[in-house]
């Protein structure tokens, strides 16, 4: 049997605040300030191994050579997993992101999602039995002698039930309260001593983000809040045949042992695996973002660790969407109703190039402070965020926007609030997967189409409320280049382009016919008659806009296009 992972080889001291499962920088740091026995020793491992990575990286790290390559991923991969769990949980962010991380490094680092060392097979089953209060030959007709996978925080068997189904079961890692609460407060500390000369201006801030990450941490070890956590994310997705999250399994989980019914699937690291299977990878990579948009702009609740090892991609397909299942719900986080609307009207304020009332959603979001000269902002925004990264939505990603914050927040006072931290995390991991089964990807070609239907469709009454924004000027007019641009995107960036118009058309016509639509025939009615005149210039517009847009011979073309290129030729 393998032998215990390096991260439990620290015998923490009998007390029962090892127990608790709150994050609390404060007590913390005050417990192991007067345990100078635990943190030096701890200190010192992390110093040494640290300072031995960053010489082989500095000695080597520019070497052609594809087998020091190799081997500088496996020292890079030792340290992170001979570190512990908050150091494993930064490589498992590097893994994914093969824009930022080396292919031949990628490789090792993605280990760390579900490949690490096991601890011994005797303490899991007894964790179950102290857990559960029976020991497993009672509780499974079946449960294996080796787990079927092991990460930073437990590992999961593959057992089944008496005369039932599969199911994972998942059993936490010895002593990880007492870890955990030991390595934050290094961490905190060392990140706060080192904030001033970090490459990025986030100094003033840089602890309350490793208190999140904390916070997040101390609650993914507690297994009844991930039990609570599925069953929430499972109901918003009920509806939804793209999506499947597995059914808790109630009476066989605990505080440190959580079983769920068993995903047969095939995990979304790797496209030629994928296509393998006959499965479409560019479909899964859609239903990813699209379901990861709702969580962020519909629902307010998310998935804030999306790595390859916790989807899956299963058989079959709904239209574009492919079929995909989330597992792993330690790691959740949800976002204000207030911050999801600026955040969806961010996204229309960037595709239009509003530059000032991007700077505006910036300040209202926290990444400017309330009395921040937002006009000394706009030209810098501008030269970010505009032209520079071309005219196509399809040519923007990410990582281009923060190599280029960056730089700015040298010169301007951008900040990273807090409770942003694992939402930034929840994205850029998500386009990091993305960009693994395809490198070509861009997240805002499938994020604008989806906002721009939503505002069209007018389908919830701050969706409205945004789409009065977005359509009419200060002054009541309409800008109908706007409304052209919209319907645009949706027509053009769309797997089916001409097939995405009509349920769009329809949408906004049962919503300007509906009670729901009293202001939007309002504004209309306003700004087609003026001065007790009715503007035909702005009727004709308005007509040959949708024309154009909606013309039968326009929409079988585009959709015959689509099937097949050459036809336009």
């Amino acid at each position: 049997m393998a032998e215990r992972i390096s991260l439990a080889n620290n015998t923490p001291p009998k007390d029962a605040s090892e127990q608790r499962m709150r994050y609390a920088p404060g007590k913390d740091a005050r417990w192991l300030l007067l345990r100078p026995w635990i943190y030096l020793p701890r200190v010192l491992q992390i110093i040494w191994a640290l300072t031995g990575l960053v010489v082989s990286l500095l000695l080597r790290g520019r070497s052609k050579d594809a087998e020091v390559q190799r081997k500088l991923a496996r020292t890079l991969l030792r340290t992170l997993t001979n570190l512990g769990p908050c150091f494993i949980k930064v490589g498992q962010a590097l893994s994914t992101r093969p824009d930022l991380i080396r292919r031949d490094w990628l490789d090792e680092l993605t280990k760390l999602q579900d490949d690490l060392p096991p601890f011994n097979h005797a303490i899991a089953l007894q964790t179950i039995e102290e857990e559960l209060g029976a020991p497993v030959e009672q509780l499974f007709e079946d449960f294996p002698g080796v787990p079927v996978a092991a990460a930073s925080l437990g590992q999961v068997y593959k057992a089944r039930l008496h005369g039932q189904h599969w199911v994972a079961v998942k059993v936490q890692r010895p002593n990880l309260a007492f870890i955990l609460r030991r390595d934050m407060v290094l961490i905190r500390t060392l990140g706060v001593i080192g904030a001033p000369f970090l490459p990025l201006n986030l100094g003033f801030g840089l602890g309350e983000i490793i208190d999140e990450f904390g916070r997040s941490l101390f609650e993914e070890i507690d297994y009844y809040c991930e039990a609570d956590n599925a069953e929430r994310f499972s109901a918003l997705f009920a509806d939804n045949p793209a999506v499947t999250i597995p059914k808790v399994e109630r009476l066989l989980s605990a505080r440190r042992v959580l079983t769920t019914s068993w995903i047969h699937g095939t995990k979304m690291r790797d496209r030629q695996e994928l296509k393998s299977q006959r499965l479409n990878p560019p479909a899964l990579i859609r239903t990813g973002v699209i379901s990861g948009l709702q969580q962020l702009l519909e629902y307010g609740y998310f998935h804030a660790d999306p790595h390859p090892g916790n989807l899956f991609a299963l058989s079959g397909q709904t239209g574009d969407l492919g079929h995909v299942a989330y597992v792993d719900f330690g790691m959740m986080d949800s976002i204000s109703d207030a911050d999801r609307l600026t955040l969806t009207g961010a996204v229309v304020h960037l595709i239009n190039k509003d530059f000032s009332a991007l700077a505006k959603d910036f300040q209202q979001l926290g990444f400017l402070a309330p009395n921040a000269d937002l006009e000394s902002i706009i030209p810098p925004l501008r030269e970010v965020l505009g032209g520079s990264l071309g005219d196509s939505v399809g040519t923007f990603n990410f990582k281009a926007i923060t190599d280029r914050f960056s730089e700015l927040m040298y010169d301007y006072p951008f900040r990273v609030p807090a409770r942003f931290a694992l939402i930034i995390r929840a994205v850029v991991s998500q386009e990091g997967l993305a960009l693994r089964l395809d490198p070509d990807f861009k997240i805002i070609a499938v994020a604008y189409p989806y906002v721009a239907k939503r505002l069209l469709a007018g389908d919830t009454k701050e969706m409205r409320e945004k789409l009065l924004e977005v359509l009419f000027d200060s002054e009541g007019h309409l800008r109908l280049e706007r409304l052209e641009s919209l319907l645009d995107v949706v027509g053009s960036d769309a797997p089916t382009p001409g097939a995405e118009l009509i349920p769009v058309a329809g949408a906004g016509l049962r919503l300007l016919l509906s009670k729901d639509g009293a202001d939007l025939r309002r504004r209309l009615l306003l700004t087609l008659v003026r001065d007790d005149r009715l503007s035909t210039a702005d009727i004709r517009s308005l007509t040959s806009l949708l024309g154009r847009t909606f013309s039968p011979r326009r929409i079988a073309g585009r959709m015959l296009q689509q099937l097949n290129p050459l036809a336009a030729a």
